[in-house]
């Protein structure tokens, strides 16, 4: 098939390019959320722009589970803060709790039921090709971080706020979401609207000369 690519000239590149920078900056991470619900049409489109991610061989190897009931997002607030609490307790090294004191993280994660969605991003082992064949999936890891990355800008530029959650282990996520043993849980993350009075962190990002060099 051909490649369906079209050259713009320099000048609107360089204007694509510094509006989306500016646009992905005001991203943040937030920890508050809103009740508010969200349409599942803009979360599914969102999940589409993930699926067009490079991976390892075409073999695509992500599937994304998206939560909305309130019984089952409890039920996964409820295992991720029996997690938490041992990493919070003893669990973690006390470097890495230092390090993260100043974003004031604890084991409570009310945002799991308060948020009007969570999706749990599951990355595959193997995967069936076009022919129905089962096959070993390829740059697995690295595909769906890929997908992920993806997914929570396509979030952002849709006007969601996203938070990414790991609790470790996570395997408690197979069970409730019913998902294959085979399928290793990647990331939980919670998507919604902050609410009128959410705060963040005040940090800031490494500037171009400290994480770009050209040879």
């Amino acid at each position: 098939m051909e490649l369906n690519f079209k050259r713009v000239p320099e000048a609107d590149m360089l204007e694509r390019s510094a509006s989306f920078y500016e646009e992905l900056r005001k991203r943040r991470t937030v920890r508050d959320f809103s009740s508010d619900p969200v349409n599942l049409d803009i979360i599914d489109k969102c999940i589409l722009s993930a699926g067009t991610a490079p991976n390892g061989a075409n073999l695509q190897p992500w599937h994304f589970s998206v939560v909305t009931s309130p019984e089952i997002k409890a039920e996964i607030r409820k295992q991720a803060e029996i997690h938490e609490h041992k990493f919070y307790n003893g669990g973690a090294p006390e470097e890495w709790i230092d390090a993260l004191k100043h974003l004031k993280t604890d084991e409570s994660k009310p945002f799991l039921e308060l948020a009007p969605v969570l999706i749990a991003v599951f990355q595959k082992a193997t995967t069936l090709d076009e022919q129905g064949i089962e096959r070993k999936c390829y740059y697995a890891k690295e595909s769906v971080g890929l997908a992920t990355g993806m997914l929570i800008s396509a979030l952002h530029q849709a006007g969601l706020a996203t938070l990414t959650h790991t609790p470790s282990p996570m395997g408690f996520l197979n069970k409730i979401l019913e998902r294959p043993t085979a399928e290793k849980p990647y990331l939980l993350l919670v998507v919604g609207y902050p609410t009128d009075t959410c705060e963040v962190p005040d940090i800031t990002k490494l500037p171009l000369e400290k994480i770009r060099s050209i040879h």
